[in-house]
């Protein structure tokens, strides 16, 4: 606790220097008042407390961006609000480095207050019940404005705006914010409302913004830099795309679709809801290596780069992969920015209905796609990821502290809940879900609501027990086991199906869910839709059928659930995947084969060998990325090494044959990309020498720069002759300078050199030295690559020890990002050892880091056990 100065009133916030008191709590207690809690981060005691007892935010922000980037950024601030209770301090959110206040006055008059662990507290004796005035000098923290040399963005989710301003960094105290700028003449800039003013003078430019509709704190963003500027009119409203892209032909190819799927999230959008586009402009930012593929801030979107900006040949899974991250961000406008949740702890229901609305719009755009598959694949593997493992969370979590929101985000929220609502849509039904979305953002415009508001919406509207419903599939972690058994009468025909459902936890939850049970024949498929709301149920309808080949539960692609295979089942369908007429059902069998191979019903060269048998027979690309995913996995993490080594010709003879075969550029390029990941012989690394020197073309798929930077890369992993030479004579070739820094940075890291790389692992010990966290895991996963597993064990104690602190410094995603890169590329029973060490020697380690580290090591535990018995 560091007291600030007593400042005499003075002009304006100049700070005037008083004697300083033994401590301000002296002050505070003096005048009667007890602070509210000002414990690090937000309490959700804190926020309560100021959610009672003030309203009418109004924040007037001035930031003045230096253009040498060592030095600070210095702002001043004014905040207005009506306080109901003028007896308690009031509590301000600012976390930036010690000395950042420099002044802080109340209508005009300068006033004591105290910094308290990331708190700024202004005694109760200098406010008044009504309207107030604060205003604060400070200098801006930098943790959230992400500067580098010629551009700078915020990204404020979930507390870190307090890093940055003071404010009340909490959801639910909406405000609205007037933000002016003042840059570097040559720098554009964006914000969440429109530009009402700019004047231009002594190489500097003085921005102001209008005053934004109501927004969260984490919510607010301004860009500002050396951006290029496309402007497009759709439907009559303006689109702005503020980028740093250099490749005129990049840009040109992809203008106008990023536009156009705006448009159409934006129509469909507006339709669907019966509530026009609610913010005053749409503008959005391509941001170089950005922490997330988009983070939805009202009139001024923020995306990576490069899944804008896609190449020549892209994959189907990156076309529908953009058009999905568009949807999602663009839906957010009205789920989580016009309706925000009230607390973090709901923070998966604006990212439900962002991938549930993404999954609606995105298909009429791609006739040719089977939706019902993209559906499954998008959602089903990642949220079986998170929910097979000893880490597994629920939908909604609790949360005592915004500090610890970060660790809310993952698999679960993104990929689960989107199936859960499916399951809701289908109990409830279309229209009723449709209606209830529709009171819901009516009822809640620019204001907060919470999952019980909704539920009590949908529940009234419907004859389902929707709060029993949700006690089960939100409040409750994890997947049943759902078997569909047959019991044959004499005659060898089907006497009886039943589907039954058990907990694995124990806990004598069912999940109530409607999915369908697939008979498979040699002359076709019988599909027999139920509705499994008990532990057991009988299909009566398949009560007479011969024997099938195959039983698969789930098989509609929407059923969720462990969905154990027989024996008879998983033999046959080991050899004969590719007989199975419907795509989607192809699909959900794979899963099934591949969840075996995770239990060790199924050894994984019978995996590799059933992969190899199916690609050239599949006829969904959807599938061929799907089994080629697998085939990776299974090839680096599960197959022994001496299996690998004598498969590896046989699968990269597949490979390189299905890509000359394949007729679309997008399957060539999945095959291209596996092919470059496998390849290990000296045949298929000379190859990619040859294509990396530009001595062989691959018909039918122009390579951009950045296949053939993942190309040098995949050669230096490799250890080929003059290999750093390799790197150093790709980063000349990459013009883009955002590109160059990012390659630069990555390259010790793929250095033959083990004390380099060493060298590389000590640097991110340094906090400053993980700050382009994108570039930073692309390091991590060479460092461990499966390659070089053996000589990165070492890193994986000290990477386990610094997850905390990650925590604390990096973005949401990073922590399990860490974790997936650190682990990704091991299988060693010591590798699992040691995790497994680190989490025996801590057994009061914060459980949802425990969690997280559960999760990212799931897949080791299963491939040690498998490689300690082969």
């Amino acid at each position: 606790m560091t007291p600030a100065a007593l400042p005499t009133r003075c002009s304006g916030l100049r700070p005037c220097l008083l004697p300083l008191p033994a401590s301000l709590a002296l002050v505070l207690a003096a005048c009667g008042a007890s602070p509210p809690d000002t414990s690090p981060g937000v309490s959700w005691e804190l926020a309560r407390h100021r959610v009672r007892t003030i309203s009418d935010v109004r924040y007037g922000i001035t930031l003045r961006v230096p253009a040498a980037l060592g030095q600070r950024i210095t702002g001043t601030e004014s905040i207005r609000f009506a306080l109901r209770d003028e007896n308690q301090p009031l509590v301000l959110d600012f976390t930036a480095p010690d000395g950042s206040v420099l002044a802080v006055s109340a209508f005009g008059e300068a006033v004591p207050y105290e910094v308290t662990n990331g708190h700024i507290v202004v005694p109760a004796s200098v406010l008044t019940k009504g309207e107030n005035l604060i205003e604060i000098e400070f200098l801006a923290g930098d943790a959230a404005l992400n500067r580098n040399q010629d551009f700078l963005y915020t990204l404020f989710v979930p507390d870190r705006a307090s890093s940055a301003i003071p404010c009340f960094d909490q959801p639910n105290l909406k405000a609205t914010y007037q933000l002016t700028l003042e840059i570097p003449a040559s720098w554009e800039a964006v914000a969440n409302a429109p530009l009402a003013r700019s004047e231009t003078a002594a190489e500097r430019k003085h921005l102001a913004f209008q005053e934004t509709r109501p927004l969260s704190t984490y919510l607010l963003a301004f860009a500002a830099g050396e951006f290029q500027v496309e402007t497009a009119e759709r439907t009559g409203r303006t689109l702005r795309l503020y980028h740093r892209e250099t490749d005129v032909e990049k840009l040109k190819r992809n203008r106008e679709a990023i536009f156009d799927l705006h448009a159409t999230a934006l129509e469909w959008l507006e339709d669907y809801t019966d509530i026009p586009y609610p913010f005053e402009k749409f503008d959005f930012v391509a941001i170089p290596s950005f922490q997330y593929g988009g983070m939805e801030h009202p009139g001024a979107i923020l995306y990576r780069a490069s899944s804008l900006f896609l190449d020549e040949s892209p994959t189907q899974n990156q076309l529908l992969g953009r058009a999905s991250l568009i949807s999602h961000e663009t839906a957010h406008m009205w789920f989580g920015d016009l309706v925000t949740m009230e607390w973090f702890n709901d923070v998966w229901m604006k990212e439900v209905f962002a991938n549930f609305m993404a999954a609606k719009i995105v298909n009429p755009s791609f006739p040719e796609v089977d939706h019902d598959l993209r559906f499954f694949l998008a959602h089903h593997p990642r949220a079986y990821a998170v929910d097979r493992t000893a880490g597994a969370n629920p939908i909604r979590q609790d949360l005592a502290n915004l500090k610890e929101a970060g660790t809310l985000y993952g698999a679960i929220i993104y990929q689960k809940a989107p199936i859960v609502m499916q399951h809701l849509e289908r109990l409830i039904g279309d229209d009723t879900m449709r209606d209830g979305l529709q009171e819901y953002l009516q009822s809640s415009a620019f204001g907060n609501a919470t999952w019980s508001d909704l539920i009590a919406i949908l529940d009234d509207l419907s004859d389902e027990d929707l709060r029993a419903w949700s006690r089960t599939w939100i409040d409750k972690p994890g997947r049943p086991t759902i078997s569909a058994d047959l019991a044959l009468g004499g005659d060898g025909r089907i006497a009886r199906m039943q589907l039954s459902q058990i907990d694995p936890w124990d806990r004598e939850l069912a999940w109530n869910q409607h999915l369908a049970v697939v008979l498979g024949y040699r002359d076709g498929s019988r599909s027999f839709p139920a509705h499994l709301s008990d532990p057991k149920i009988d299909i009566p309808q398949a009560v007479g059928l011969p024997a099938p080949d195959f039983v698969l539960a789930g098989a509609d692609g929407l059923g969720y659930g462990l969905f154990p295979l027989d024996p008879k089942s998983r033999s046959h369908l080991l050899q004969h995947l590719e007989d199975v007429e419907d795509p989607l059902v192809r699909s959900v069998a794979w899963m099934a084969l591949w969840e075996s191979l995770l239990h060790g019903t199924v050894r994984p060269g019978e995996l590799v060998n059933t992969a190899l048998r199916a690609l050239p027979l599949e006829s969904d690309e959807q599938n061929v990325q799907q089994i080629l995913g697998s085939l990776r996995t299974a090839y680096w993490r599960f197959l022994a090494a001496e299996e690998r080594d004598s498969l590896a010709p046989t699968i990269e003879a597949l490979l390189w044959a299905e890509l000359e075969r394949a007729e679309r550029s997008s399957l060539k390029a999945a095959y291209f990309d596996t092919y470059v990941s496998l390849a290990i012989t000296s045949q298929a690394v000379t190859r990619l020498m040859r294509i990396w020197r530009k001595e062989q073309e691959i018909a039918g798929l122009p390579l951009s720069e950045q296949r053939y930077t993942a190309l040098a890369e995949a050669l230096a992993i490799r250890e080929v002759a003059n290999s750093q030479a390799i790197l150093v004579e790709q980063l000349g070739r990459i013009n883009n300078p955002d590109r160059r820094a990012r390659f630069a940075f990555v390259i010790p890291a793929l250095s033959a050199d083990q004390s380099v790389r060493d060298s590389v692992f000590e640097s991110f010990k340094e906090a400053t030295n993980r700050e382009h966290e994108p570039w930073v895991l692309s390091a991590v996963s060479y460092l461990h690559h499966p390659l070089r597993a053996a000589q990165s064990e070492k890193y994986i104690g000290p990477s386990l020890g610094l997850l905390e602190e990650i925590q604390r410094t990096g973005d949401i995603f990073f922590p399990l990002r860490w974790l997936n890169a650190t682990l990704g590329g091991h299988r060693s029973p010591r590798a699992a050892a040691i995790v497994r060490e680190f989490l025996n020697q801590r057994p009061n380690y914060p459980p949802r880091l425990r969690g997280k580290i559960l999760q990212a090591t799931d897949q080791l535990f299963r491939a040690a056990e498998i490689v300690a018995r082969q």
